[in-house]
């Protein structure tokens, strides 16, 4: 069944309109999140360009400044290899989303798929589907709650950076975290999208500006300035590496464009929600080319010398330029991270009421309370766990594992309950998407096993501040 017979079928009511609270809800949208009324807020919006500019600026944020340091583990070849198949992956898990979305205009989050599915699929009673979906739920809301958290760290970074230390680290996440939730209070994602594009432009050019800049000195800024020198690019993984030093970098790769989980949101503000498959593709595939270029140049011009974040690997002064440059793309990535988050609150403190979609006094405390609340709990995990490239990781492990493969995996057994696994064509698909699920397990607990590992060894080593720590937290540069 096509994806515009899918949506058809189950958004189509042939009872009369009716109302729920005071906003008059169409037949054709009943099953809607954000129902379209006369009397309400328009949430649905959004044209396919704009969605893939938000899920573009979603994804290219700060998880792509860790790449060109996690290609020091794997070496070129296993990290370009680990770019294509974690790309092509979270790209058939996106797919997988929307369609289920399609099929369930009702779904908001991947917290309702899952309470969808956990119906769907077992005898399970309403209870432990119920239990389901809030610990989905819960996991999701963390997930990005520690990507607004990164974002917030960047942020903070950018501030040092520019700067030169001019005040505490921990003001400058303070600021970094009031600006970040500020922007995110703009409710509907149509408003966002001066700030996606601009955010998205800033953030291409610093690392284009970076890109160019190591490919013309003799020798990598952070280097030894005088004297042989070892420049660590190799096709490889270096020797000494772990397996947990490895697969941690495989996690910060795979966590830079696993975060699918958010676009189910933004098909709920779409216009038309079938055009969300031309968004999505317009969107990875442009990640997946740009992660492949851009860190593979600078790995190979910076080798065990890149910086992380990867807008320091070009000396000070282009560092100062590039962080000034990208100070919007940051604000905006953590913008979108602090948003999704609070939405899926907002939607789960309002459903069902008239205070969702209209001005009420509560729906603005509800909102507000939600945005500055998310983007507090980010800041405090940033000044937390005060590493960027672990950080990234553990979004990875924790959150995208289970949210991005595990899930999605699960939801395509749902939309396909009625395979034939007789045939060969139907026993493939099946042990594919048992595979995805394993996977999504290995990612998830190995993940979490490389995290812990890697972050008691930085710790140890002294590689790391300590939390809530003043020192400049933008001059840490990778070594073996």
């Amino acid at each position: 069944m096509d994806d515009a017979k899918v949506y058809d079928v189950h958004t189509t009511a042939s009872t009369p309109d009716y109302d729920i609270g005071t906003v008059v809800v169409d037949a054709d949208d009943e099953a809607e999140v954000f129902a379209t009324g006369a009397n309400g807020v328009n949430f649905r919006t959004v044209g396919w360009l704009k969605a893939a500019i938000f899920m573009l600026k979603m994804t290219f944020a700060a998880g792509v400044l860790s790449i060109p340091g996690a290609l020091y583990s794997l070496g070129a070849v296993a990290g370009a290899i680990f770019i294509l198949f974690w790309g092509v992956l979270n790209t058939y898990m996106a797919y997988i989303q929307g369609q289920f979305k399609l099929k369930h205009p009702s779904v908001h989050t991947v917290a309702d798929a899952a309470h969808i599915a956990a119906l769907d699929l077992s005898n399970m009673s309403k209870r432990t589907a119920f239990i389901i979906r809030e610990l989905t739920d819960a996991l999701y809301i963390i997930t990005w709650i520690i990507c607004a958290g990164v974002s917030t760290l960047g942020l903070s970074i950018a501030l040092n950076a520019v700067s030169k230390h001019a005040t505490c680290s921990v003001g400058f996440g303070f600021v970094a975290y009031f600006v970040i939730a500020s922007v995110a209070s703009v409710r509907k994602i149509q408003h966002l999208g001066w700030v996606t594009w601009v955010g998205f432009g800033s953030m291409v050019t610093a690392i284009l500006i970076v890109v160019i800049a190591v490919t013309i000195p003799n020798r990598p800024a952070a280097a030894p300035k005088t004297g042989d020198f070892e420049l660590g690019f190799s096709a490889m993984p270096p020797a000494g590496v772990t397996f947990a030093s490895a697969w941690g970098a495989s996690l910060a790769i795979f966590a830079s464009s696993a975060n699918t989980s958010g676009f189910v949101p933004v098909i709920s503000e779409m216009r038309d929600p079938r055009l969300f498959f031309r968004s999505m593709y317009t969107c990875m595939l442009w990640i997946t080319t740009s992660y492949l270029a851009l860190a593979i140049t600078v790995y190979a011009y910076c080798g065990k010398w890149v910086a992380s974040p990867a807008l320091g690997s070009a000396g000070p002064t282009i560092k100062i330029i590039a962080y000034a440059i990208a100070i919007p793309g940051l604000i905006a990535g953590a913008m979108i991270c602090v948003h999704v988050a609070a939405k899926s609150l907002f939607v789960r403190a309002l459903r069902g009421t008239h205070h969702l979609t209209e001005n009420t006094k509560t729906h603005w405390a509800v909102w507000l309370t939600c945005t500055y609340g998310t983007g507090l709990a980010g800041w405090i995990l940033s000044e937390a766990i005060p590493f960027f490239g672990s950080l990234v990781s553990l979004i990875g492990a924790l959150g995208f594992g289970p949210l991005g493969i595990c899930l999605p995996a699960v939801l395509w057994f749902s939309l396909h309950k009625d395979l034939d696994k007789t045939t060969w064509t139907g026993k493939a698909l099946w042990l594919a998407h048992i595979a995805c699920f394993l996977l999504g397990l290995l990612v998830t607990i190995g993940g979490t096993y490389a995290n812990v590992v890697n972050i008691m060894q930085q710790f140890k080593e002294g590689l790391v501040g300590l939390p809530f720590q003043c020192a400049d937290n933008s001059g840490t540069v990778a070594s073996n």
